[in-house]
């Protein structure tokens, strides 16, 4: 086949053997200057996203009868980094022989964070809360993960008008995302139910008051007691109908298991779109299984190998954790994908409901350790967290 030669096709094979010339004349001619060893965008990009922190704590103050906040300072910077109302961090400390971390919702406003202070409300349950709500004291020494979540408004997403649904410990990201709100970093405005026991279990109560003197709307939901000026019972269809628009609002949900079940009834009696209503994840725990047997793991990470038990009603995260080892994770449900692990060998069960690995991972055989039990003696690559 003959082809017929084209003068623009010409042009560029003369351009191109003129390329390494011009390039060689370019560099000649340019400036002799040292290069910068540090750029604007990369520094914006480490102020954002440090990823672990150094912290120390300031405060620990009591809320409620089961509940703390305690507050935390950077020492490896002069502030937190800038994230988004409603998102959480995770913690992590030594206790005993185990290296310990958990998620804990923020209840900083971004502004806070910014000047250094960050504050978290920690329910007085579980092995580390307990620890952190008893024994941490000022001047303790923790790592912290930089803020993450997709619990946080998104303008492309939600509607103006957002209802908070807190129990409990829950009141935490919401106090935040109102602060935010009331700060002028998000715009949109905010109804907040608040179910607790009785008036003694109202958690931030100085901060909401201050809140609702700007303007939010707080309806307290009390469910043993009776008082004037509050609501008696649950956060129910009759309830929310009698205080906003149900179908021109976006729901964001933040308690234990028993409200989301009782609520997310509730509010499916309204076929609203999926996207209207949001829950925090929480994390995954033990199995209620007698006398639960005892299998080997075996964890590769990096050049090292380590050998250590693993409970079936626990998950691999719980194990390698006991067993002091730096395993990664955040959310410690299954679904941010951080704690990503190869499987080698063995059987395991995952959490109903808990799977959130892409396809292909489940082609390729990796696991999540934070919602993963063993069902025999198990095999597995971990990357250290830092």
């Amino acid at each position: 086949m003959k082809f017929k030669k084209q003068i623009f096709g010409f042009m560029d094979m003369l351009r191109f053997t003129k390329l390494v010339p011009n390039r060689r004349e370019a560099l000649a001619n340019g400036a002799d200057i040292t290069l910068p060893k540090e750029y604007r965008t990369n520094r914006l990009a480490e102020r954002l996203h440090p990823g672990y922190m150094q912290v120390e704590l300031t405060e620990v103050r009591e809320l409620t009868p089961n509940m703390h906040a305690l507050t935390f300072r950077r020492t490896d910077a002069d502030a937190f980094p800038f994230f988004r109302a409603g998102q959480y961090v995770s913690l992590q400390g030594k206790v005993g022989d185990s290296l310990v971390s958990r998620p804990y919702s923020i209840a900083s406003s971004p502004r806070e964070a910014l000047e250094n202070k960050l504050t978290l409300g920690i329910e007085d349950a579980g092995f580390f809360s307990k620890f952190l709500c008893h024994e941490a004291k000022p001047g303790d020494t923790f790592v912290m993960a930089e803020p993450t979540g997709e619990f946080h408004y998104e303008t492309l997403r939600d509607k103006k008008q957002i209802v908070c649904i807190a129990g409990g410990s829950g009141i935490t990201p919401c106090l935040s995302m109102a602060k935010s709100r009331f700060e002028g970093d998000e715009d949109y405005e905010m109804t907040l139910f608040y179910g607790v026991r009785d008036r003694a279990h109202i958690a931030f109560r100085e901060e909401l008051e201050a809140l609702a003197a700007k303007g939010l709307k707080i309806v307290y939901v009390l469910s043993d007691e009776e008082a004037e000026g509050y609501e008696h019972g649950f956060v129910s269809a009759a309830l929310l109908e009698k205080y906003v628009d149900v179908h021109n609002v976006s729901f964001f949900l933040c308690g234990p298991q028993a409200m989301y079940k009782f609520v997310l009834g509730e509010l499916s009696k309204y076929n609203l779109p999926i996207k209207a209503v949001r829950k925090d994840a929480t994390c995954c725990g033990d199995l209620a299984i007698d006398n639960p047997k005892t299998y080997t793991l075996t964890v590769h990470m990096r050049d090292q190998v380590f050998t250590i038990p693993a409970k079936e009603n626990e998950t691999l995260l719980v194990a390698m954790e006991r067993a002091g080892l730096n395993a990664p994770n955040k959310c410690r449900a299954g679904g941010c994908g951080y704690c990503h692990s190869k499987w080698l060998n063995g059987e395991f069960k995952i959490a109903d409901g808990r799977d959130g690995r892409r396809e292909a991972d489940r082609k390729f055989g990796f696991i999540h350790p934070c919602v993963t039990y063993p069902l025999s003696d198990l095999e597995i690559d971990v990357p250290v967290a830092y």
